[in-house]
């Protein structure tokens, strides 16, 4: 079958070529017929006129030739393809507005589900990633914290749960470079890690048991991007020598392109984590995060309930560090992808929705150019078509339209992807690796080719079924006019009902969604973001060891930097604001009844002058000093939320509390709330220490200025290079970028443009569904209009029939979208901020919004009506 198919389909390629060998073979034939009637003695002319009738003509033996094999088929389908096109060339309006409405509904599918395929469905690059968790501590302010190293190794000594154990950190590294020292993205893993994972090198080898060890060189494995980027993809880079953080290290291996680790992202440098440190040897010090692979047959319930019963007995067994502390766990797909699957679905439920209002606009264009028709159909029956016939034409016109907007579609989806990646910041697309390969792959080509397909089926079986040849004559004589009007009149409105409770929906998501984003923005953090910029500066190696070694580095650089010109203050800190809310410690209030409740706050060291550089306000007390450095007594300046949580009905300065090993620090202080987590965190309780009795070497330096913040960037780094160039200086930013970028604006951002595009498209195609029925309505009912206005009817009570059929629709379509809008809605309540789902401003204000579109969709088509000629229209008629 599949070779007569061909030689059918090669023949009609070749139909010029066939249709000459047709007529030679009649000819031959023709004349050998001639030839024989000759023999038997006819006449010159009677023999030509036996032979023809025996023959006939050469049209109808090509007719009989072509219709006896596949050719016939493939001809019927070539000529309903060439009619297909000659019907959308002869209606540009309609083959444009059909091609362009259904263009942008797959667009916009196609594009949502890219993304949804790059982060849900297209598998993590680790062998049998189903069977990964990530482990975390969990402490009164929250489930997901880190591990110490200490409780680590007990974990891993003492479950039965999983075959293997490892760690990670996300700090970077110090690189130096011949021009100087730099900060690069890099983690800090355990020699196991990678084999946890099911991930080998590509270059050189894994990391080896014992490559952990403090008397070992250090290896380090890079990412293929570093690879590719720093050193060429040359294969010699192998037992390189790279210093990180002043000890050297070797380039042992290359990790594959296709692999990434979210959690750590981005990475450059991976290195085998040291216990050599200060920080490995407390184990109230916490800064890993775990990551094990369960045992085969061993459930994440179970697993679960082995780690929570390690970490209760660690509680009880050390209750100075581990007081309170329980043990978290989640798949490793919920840790990469968790926060962002929510609003994934919610888009793609969104792009659906469109997509499900493009079809319904097209499919009742389609209906309505079928019942238009009818006449035309009706001819071609009453001449012979079939019925299957007829309907295969519209099958066939069906699939022109759906492959055509599909092609364009996926066209237009290409760059609706691009557009999508370019509203997330950068530096949060790096934390989000799977998005790396986002673009058309065999998943998404193949939904672009199911929607299609859909969308093929749906156009050509509705105009299909609506032609029925039972009902010949009464088209041939009122060419299904009053057929036409009473269907499109009932079927095309409830139609529009739906496409108008679809936009409500998706309105109301968008203007939750924007609303939500506003008060994100303008929630109080405690300081003034305006004016204030910020870099961040690493001092690390022999030079900056000690504690006076830091402080003099600091008050060089407070005094250079106080030098460029705008600079009103300077002010340094060990962590920035608005950021993860991590680095916590435990601490108990001197003179305070023993008790089983564990404290934890959030701790900082700040400069005498970063609280004024804030603009954050003092409740109690006074300001750090420079007085207060390690030759005074230890003080401690607390926020209100702390206040409230530890010291409720208590004035807190001039208290004493205990931590990390220092005892009696007085409160000196107790500050308004400083937002130390992200825009969208609860407060937290926090307090903050002088870094002239605590310095750090990783610090950041905020600069107050009278001046545009973003010019003093440059030149405060150049300043900072001045005191030393081997500091590394690094996220140069206003305070202003870093609450627009932060992780929780840009989720929040982002939903909010790309749900308020869809709802935007959706406004748009049901104003224009509402225009097409109200105006078909109207060009159906002219001799009706006609009529009532000869019989006296005036302009206003015209006005009146038209926009009372279109009001009712679009109450209708309100009134339905707002019950769904209020179940839908739900969907969004965790990503939506101080807004409620059924926030009634955003309800009345989409349904004004919607309204008022209607009522100008529908006022065209009104006038028109209500300027009707009564005679013209009687005469038409």
């Amino acid at each position: 079958m599949f070779s007569r198919l061909t030689a059918g389909l090669r023949a009609l390629f070749h139909r010029d070529r066939r249709n000459a060998d047709i007529q030679r073979e009649v000819d031959s034939f023709f004349q050998a017929s001639l030839d024989d009637k000759l023999r038997r003695g006819m006449s010159r002319d009677a023999a030509l006129r036996a032979a023809r009738a025996e023959i006939g003509s050469a049209e109808s033996v090509r007719h009989k030739v072509w219709s006896a094999g596949w050719e016939s088929t493939a001809d019927s389908l070539l000529q309903d393809f060439r009619f297909a096109l000659r019907q959308f060339r002869k209606n540009p309006g309609f083959s444009l507005t059909a091609i362009l409405i259904l263009t942008l509904g797959i667009a916009a599918s196609i594009a949502i589900f890219s993304f949804v395929d790059a982060a849900l469905i297209r598998p993590l690059p680790y062998q049998d990633p189903s069977r990964l968790v990530v482990l975390f501590e969990s402490i009164p302010l929250g489930p997901r914290f880190h591990l110490s190293y200490l409780d680590y190794l007990d974990w891993k000594r003492q479950n039965t749960v999983f075959s293997s154990l490892d760690v990670y950190s996300t700090y970077g590294f110090l690189l130096q470079t011949p021009t100087g020292t730099e900060n690069v993205e890099g983690a800090r893993v355990s020699a196991g890690f990678f084999r946890t994972l099911g991930v080998a090198p590509i270059l050189g080898r894994d990391f080896r048991p014992g490559d952990d060890q403090v008397n070992a060189l250090r290896p380090v494995l890079l990412s293929y991007s570093a690879w590719q980027r720093r050193y060429g993809g040359r294969s010699d880079v192998l037992g390189q020598t790279v210093v990180l953080d002043g000890d050297p290290s070797m380039i042992v291996g290359v990790l594959p392109p296709s692999f990434h680790f979210a959690p750590a992202e981005p990475a450059d440098f991976w290195a085998t984590d040291r216990a050599d440190g200060g920080c490995e040897k407390n184990r109230g010090c916490h800064n890993l995060f775990g990551i094990a692979r369960l045992k085969p047959g061993v459930t994440f319930a179970s697993a679960f309930a082995d780690i929570k019963t390690i970490a209760n007995n660690l509680a009880r067994q050390f209750p100075d560090s581990n007081r309170d502390q329980k043990a978290f766990m989640l798949p490793l797909t919920d840790v990469i992808v968790g926060d962002i699957r929510p609003i994934l679905l919610v888009l793609l439920t969104g792009a659906a929705l469109l997509l499900l209002i493009a079809a319904v606009n097209v499919a009742s264009l389609l209906l309505v150019r079928a019942e238009q028709r009818r006449r035309e159909m009706a001819v071609r029956g009453a001449l012979g078509a079939s019925r299957p016939r007829l309907i295969r034409q519209f099958i066939t016109e069906g699939f022109v339209l759906s492959v055509a907007s599909g092609i364009l579609g996926l066209a237009l989806a290409t760059a609706v992807m691009q557009l999508f990646l370019r509203l997330i910041p950068k530096d949060i697309l790096a934390t989000m690796p799977y998005l790396r390969g986002i673009g058309l792959n065999l998943h998404v080509l193949a939904f672009a080719t199911l929607v299609s397909l859909g969308a093929g089926i749906l156009f050509s079986l509705l105009p299909a079924l609506r032609v029925s040849l039972s009902d010949l004559r009464e088209s041939l004589t009122e060419g299904g006019r009053s057929v036409s009007g009473t269907l499109w009149r009932r079927f095309g409105s409830n139609l529009v009902v739906l496409e108008l409770a679809t936009a409500v929906v998706l309105l109301t998501g968008a203007g939750l969604l924007g609303k939500s984003f506003y008060r994100l923005l303008h929630v109080d953090t405690g300081l003034e973001p305006g004016h204030l910029a910020l870099v961040q500066v690493a001092a690390t190696g022999p030079a900056y060891d000690k504690n006076e070694q830091l402080v003099a580095l600091e008050r060089r650089l407070k005094s250079t930097l106080s030098t460029l010109p705008g600079v009103q203050s300077v002010a340094l800190t060990s962590k920035l604001p608005l950021g993860d809310g991590d680095i916590t410690t435990g601490f108990d209030i001197v003179g305070a009844p023993a008790d089983t409740v564990h404290r934890e706050v959030a701790f900082r060291s700040v400069s005498a002058s970063y609280f004024p550089t804030l603009e954050a306000r003092i409740l109690h007390g006074r300001w750090f000093t420079e007085n207060d450095d390690a030759s005074h007594p230890p003080v401690v300046i607390i926020n209100e939320q702390m206040a409230r949580e530890y010291f409720a009905g208590q004035n807190p300065v001039g208290k004493q509390i205990e931590t990390q090993g220092v005892k009696h620090m007085e409160i000196i202080a107790v500050i308004n709330d400083v937002q130390e987590g992200q825009l969208d965190a609860a407060p937290r309780g926090a307090m903050y220490f002088s870094d002239l009795q605590f310095p750090s070497g990783f610090f950041a330096i905020l600069l107050r200025t009278s001046q545009n913040e973003t010019a003093l960037l440059g030149p405060a780094a150049a300043a900072i290079h001045s005191v030393d160039r081997g500091l590394a200086v690094s996220e140069p930013a206003t305070m202003t970028e870093r609450i627009h970028d932060s992780p929780s604006a840009a989720l929040h951002r982002a939903s909010a443009w790309i749900v308020g595009g869809f709802a935007a498209l959706a406004l748009l195609l049901s104003v224009v569904g509402l225009y097409g029925v109200i105006a078909y309505s109207v060009s159906r009912r002219t001799r009706e209009i006609g009529v009532r206005m000869a019989l006296g009817a005036q302009r206003s009570a015209v006005y009146q029939l038209i926009l009372r059929e279109a009001a009712r629709l679009a109450v209708l379509g309100i009134a339905a979208g707002l019950v769904c809008a209020l179940a839908a809605t739900t969907l969004l309540r965790s990503q939506l901020f101080h807004v409620q789902t059924w926030d009634v401003t955003t309800l009345v204000g989409v349904a004004m919004v919607l309204g008022s579109a209607a009522l100008l969709a529908s006022f065209l088509p009104a006038r028109r009506a209500a300027s009707v000629n009564p005679t013209e229209a009687l005469h038409a008629e």
